[in-house]
């Protein structure tokens, strides 16, 4: 497909752009390139390493295996409920998108943001932020170990699903959701676990010390939060939920992993 050219070009860009442009002057010059160098750092944080593929792993199976057993057994949708309250507010979106601003939080939430995923790890690991490191991988169990009760015993629809109108992410990128569904499900909406990594991201990215790089992962968990809205993905609770658990995680960290794990 097309488009998966055009996603991995758009990630080398970002990856070219946060080396020559979000790092130190010349730090690119100081990226290991030597096999046992790279070997020897990714065995300094192993640990970390090993929970962040584990969680991952663990939420395919959920999303492939024990999600849909649930969902039938628990019969119920609870966008329901929460359409009771929020009445609305996240569905005009879905009516009143402009092109300019679907296609940027399209880039967004298709782009940006998991580019962010996988370049802060490795940020982390080639750059020795081990207490970053540390703490994005415990982060993301606390985060996973919350959300997952909700995943599987309070089904929420997402929002244009539930409305039955038009996808955001198809009307730019056609086809995109048989492979973004592949990773998650229609109904895994609270809390939002964009949300919640885009801050844990922002703040593990700030435990390294980097200004420029702190402030591009604070600018995309902004553009990340406002996108899940203005797309009709998520509802409103989902994305304060998500914002909230987010904090709370990362009042554990800084309370618990110390300066000694840098």
């Amino acid at each position: 497909m097309i488009w998966l050219a055009v996603l991995g070009a758009l990630n080398l860009f970002l990856l070219f752009f946060a080396i020559f442009f979000l790092m130190p002057k010349n730090s690119y010059k100081k990226i290991p390139l030597d096999l046992k160098v790279i070997i020897q750092r990714i065995n300094e944080q192993i640990k970390p390493i090993l929970i962040i593929i584990a969680v991952v792993a663990f939420h395919l199976i959920e999303v492939k295996f024990i999600d849909p057993v649930v969902t039938q057994w628990v019969g119920y949708d609870y966008a329901n409920t929460i359409i009771g309250f929020e009445n609305g507010a996240v569905y005009w979106f879905s009516q009143n998108w402009t092109p300019v601003l679907l296609y940027y939080f399209v880039l967004i939430y298709i782009v940006v943001y998991p580019f962010t995923l996988w370049f802060s790890p490795l940020y982390f690991i080639i750059g020795r932020k081990k207490k970053a490191m540390k703490s994005l991988a415990y982060g993301l169990l606390l985060i996973y170990a919350v959300s997952l009760p909700f995943y599987l015993f309070l089904p929420i629809k997402n929002v244009y699903m539930f409305y039955g109108v038009d996808s955001a992410l198809e009307a730019v990128i056609p086809s995109i959701e048989n492979f973004f569904y592949a990773t998650t499900t229609l109904n895994n909406c609270l809390p939002s676990l964009h949300t919640a990594m885009t801050i844990l991201i922002a703040y593990c990215i700030s435990l390294s010390g980097n200004k420029k790089l702190t402030y591009f992962g604070y600018f995309v968990a902004i553009s990340v939060i406002i996108s899940v809205i203005y797309l009709s993905i998520h509802w409103i609770t989902d994305t304060i939920v998500g914002g909230l658990l987010a904090l709370g995680v990362i009042f554990i960290l800084h309370r618990y992993i110390t300066d000694d794990a840098k």
